[in-house]
């Protein structure tokens, strides 16, 4: 909205126009309109263009009732028959909506506030008996006047006719007849008619001077009024600018307190470039997500607490719920840990790859494809590779190592309750490579494998294994010489829906640190894409996670918060809270799932009163927020290559000794990336169909098996090589585990028992 033109002040009479979002339902949510509004009537269109041919709805406003909901959104009811929730791009806009509505329901009333008594009287603000009864009178005088034309036509009419008989009869006279009788007739009829025209001219004369006088009156009031309506309307709509700064303001200073430092976000055009213009609106279908109130807000601390956090902390720890062995906040430094003298940063051992192939434009039409596809298992669907990115899930789960570093501080931490934090950070920054990757992965095939070695580089070796195939599930094992291990065991449940698909992730992530004996974990949130038929593709995050030390009974509490259009809180926003066993709050997080996270210390909390939406909210003292986690900045020429991150540009590069079934390995995926997709969809077709051979003659094995005595039925027999199914004692779940003996096999070079898959 912010692409069109300002909106002209309304003046009485004119035609108001403009966009504005109407209400349908509960499905659609608000959808982008056109209203006119003219001569006491609101219309609206789906287009302008449609205003030549087809009319949607009209609502006459001399019956109307309006009423303004709150600083976008107000209401337009003819008593029950017709009703309109509408809602304006800003305040500013409302209000203009609001102004003309009103004009137009003054003049269908008989109520123009724009008479005068006098040329000098200052604008009237009611309907004062005065005034209505001076335009009563004059109306009156000039309805007099009118009947008085009314009557002088007549005669002159009436006159005239008698008047052209006689000069008729006066030339029909013959020669010596006497004349006199009919000249008298003719000059008593011509006086009436100088008489009757004369009254006429008099009485066009007195109406036309009282007409002028009453016109320049009522122009000159009509145009005070009008002076004094753009007078408040100007000044609305500064009182609305300053209005909307001071909220936003108050939004930074509490929810968010760092947040000046991340202007971007509050763009509505940094997401796909959504509602730039009228012309993409048709093509972008947007969600309108409940815009929920904020369960807490944080406020700076008393400042006694800035200049006691250095000392006597133990002194009111009770009271402001820090943790005794934590240390000062504001001076917080887990690299300074002496457990490891090393540098965080170890210098690389070989040059990793910065750039791949770009990605080539074919055309293809995606509703061919789709349109067959509603409702089913996205993992079942036969895509062509033109919908994906040269990577495979397992290399995707991979890239929640990017920022491993946020592991490796936690490893370090003395606390608990400031390792949490960490950990919820790590938590985040798995999804900052999404916001712009919209090709799918490619779906590994059952026993695909893939190793991520960077042991002398960064410390860590990551392995990867899909360990099933229906339902589509992937064990992860990573671990670091700095002290941590990560392990996860995904499925991926997804659905398509038509307009949008929604990817949900079952499964737990956890993560343990060998010298606290601290055990995490965690679920991941659901990823939404967005205008699947038409318009441009947009990734979504939203939902709750709960991060759990299973040791210490510490909970994180993040909430992914859905986009939506009409909200005021940035884009991709996320929140936390850190608690201990007992529920006392810690910590608050914030900041963005696709840019950077912060933390703050809670030195004091209280309830607030209950807010407009009834809801008690807690309120937290914090000390000032430090960045936790910032994403890195994407490599140059990222637009063509997928988007990639920097570490995703090596995830696909060829190396030496790694197992037959690893993803780098796969055909069709390496055709893919060198721009060869007609060769990778037959590669593709062809490695599809010799999986499903391979399941047909073990499901023959399965069967022969299941008819042996004294067994019962038998599940699909394929067992993971690297992974062995156990049972969880933290979630009660059963799992896929590493059983060990992939990096010794590396070692030797033996890959003997690897399945053909390729």
């Amino acid at each position: 909205m912010s692409s069109e033109p300002k909106s002209p002040t309304p003046t009485p009479g004119d035609t108001y126009k403009g966009w504005l979002f109407k209400w349908t339902n509960y499905i659609k949510g608000y959808q982008r309109r056109w209203f006119v509004l003219s001569n006491g009537l609101l219309s609206y269109y789906r287009t302008q263009a449609e205003m030549g041919h087809t009319c949607r709805g009209t609502i006459n406003l001399a019956t109307a009732n309006i009423v303004v909901e709150d600083s976008c959104n107000f209401v337009i009811s003819n008593g029950g028959a017709q009703t309109y929730h509408l809602k304006a791009s800003s305040e500013v806009e409302r209000q203009r909506w609001i102004t003309a509505l009103e004009l137009a329901f003054d003049t269908g009333n008989n109520s123009d506030d724009s008479c005068e008594d006098g040329p000098s009287a200052p604008p009237a603000s009611g309907h004062g008996g005065g005034r209505t009864l001076d335009i009563q009178s004059t109306l009156r005088t000039l309805g007099s006047k009118v009947e008085d034309l009314d009557t002088c036509n007549d005669l002159i009419v009436k006159h005239g006719s008698a008047l052209q008989r006689s000069l008729s009869e006066l030339e029909g006279i013959q020669p010596g007849a006497d004349v006199g009788d009919k000249m008298r007739q003719v000059t008593e009829r011509a006086t009436l008619f100088r008489i009757t025209s004369n009254a006429m001219i008099n009485a066009c004369r007195d109406f036309l001077s009282l007409a002028q006088n009453h016109s320049k009156r009522w122009q000159k009031a009509l145009q005070l009024e009008r002076d004094q309506r753009v007078r408040l309307e100007e000044t609305l709509e500064q009182l609305a600018k300053q209005h909307n700064h001071l909220e936003r303001a108050f939004r930074g200073a509490t929810v968010l307190p760092s947040s000046n430092s991340n202007p971007a976000l509050g763009s509505k055009g940094s997401l796909s470039g959504k509602g730039d213009s009228s012309d993409e609106d048709d093509n972008n279908v947007f969600f309108d997500a409940m815009e929920e109130p904020a369960e807490f807000i944080t406020v700076p601390a008393d400042p006694k607490y800035h200049r006691r956090s250095g000392s006597n902390v133990s002194g009111f720890s009770n009271e402001t719920g820090m943790d005794d062995l934590s240390v000062n906040f504001d001076e917080l430094s887990v690299a300074s840990s002496p457990e490891s003298p090393q540098s965080l940063e170890l210098e690389p051992v070989r040059q990793r790859r910065t750039r791949i192939p770009d990605k080539p434009n074919y055309y293809l039409n995606l509703w061919s494809i789709m349109k067959n596809c509603i409702g089913k298992e996205l993992s079942k669907i036969p895509m062509p590779v033109n919908f994906n990115e040269p990577l495979s899930m397992l290399q995707r789960l991979s890239e929640d190592l990017e920022y491993f570093e946020l592991l490796d501080k936690a490893s370090k931490c003395q606390s608990s309750l400031e390792q949490m934090c960490y950990v919820a950070a790590f938590t985040v920054s798995s999804y900052s490579t999404t916001v712009h990757r919209t090709g799918k992965p490619f779906n590994p095939l059952l026993g695909e494998t893939f190793e991520l070695d960077r042991l002398r580089e960064c410390g860590y070796r990551s392995l990867c294994e899909q360990v099933s195939h229906h339902p589509p599930a992937a064990a992860h094992h990573a671990f670091s010489e700095k002290g941590w291990t990560l392990r996860q065991e995904i499925t991926l449940a997804s659905k398509f829906r038509g307009k949008y698909l929604s990817i949900m992730p079952l499964g737990a992530i956890q993560c343990m640190f060998a010298k606290s004996n601290n055990h995490y974990s965690w679920k991941k949130v659901t990823t939404t894409v967005h205008n699947i038929i038409v318009g441009k593709l947009w990734i979504d995050q939203s939902g709750e996670i709960d991060v759990v030390n299973h040791k210490t009974g510490d909970r994180c509490h993040l909430k992914f918060a859905p986009y939506s259009y009409f909200s005021r809180d940035v884009p991709r926003k996320v929140t936390g809270v850190v608690t201990d066993k007992d529920g006392k709050a810690h910590y608050v997080l914030s900041g963005t799932w696709d840019e950077k996270m912060e933390f703050s210390r809670i030195m004091q909390s209280s309830k607030s009163e209950n807010g407009a939406e009834g809801k008690q909210r807690t309120v937290y003292q914090t000390l000032k927020a430090k960045e936790i986690w910032r994403k890195n900045p994407l490599p140059e020429g990222a637009e063509t290559m997928y988007f990639f991150s920097s570490l995703a540009l090596t995830l696909n590069e060829p190396e030496e000794g790694i197992a037959p079934t690893d993803s780098r390995r796969r055909p069709d995926q390496r055709l893919m990336e060198d721009g060869h997709w007609d060769e990778a969809n037959a590669e593709k077709q062809r490695l599809e169909e010799k999986q499903r051979t391979v399941r047909r003659e073990r499901e023959r094995e399965v069967i022969k098996a299941a008819q042996t005595p004294d067994e019962g039925p038998h599940q699909d027999s394929h067992q993971a090589l690297w992974f062995e199914k156990t049972d969880d004692a933290q979630s009660g779940e059963t799992l896929h585990v590493y059983k060990g003996g992939y990096w010794e096999t590396k070692d030797s070079g033996a890959w003997d028992m690897c399945p053909d898959i390729f």
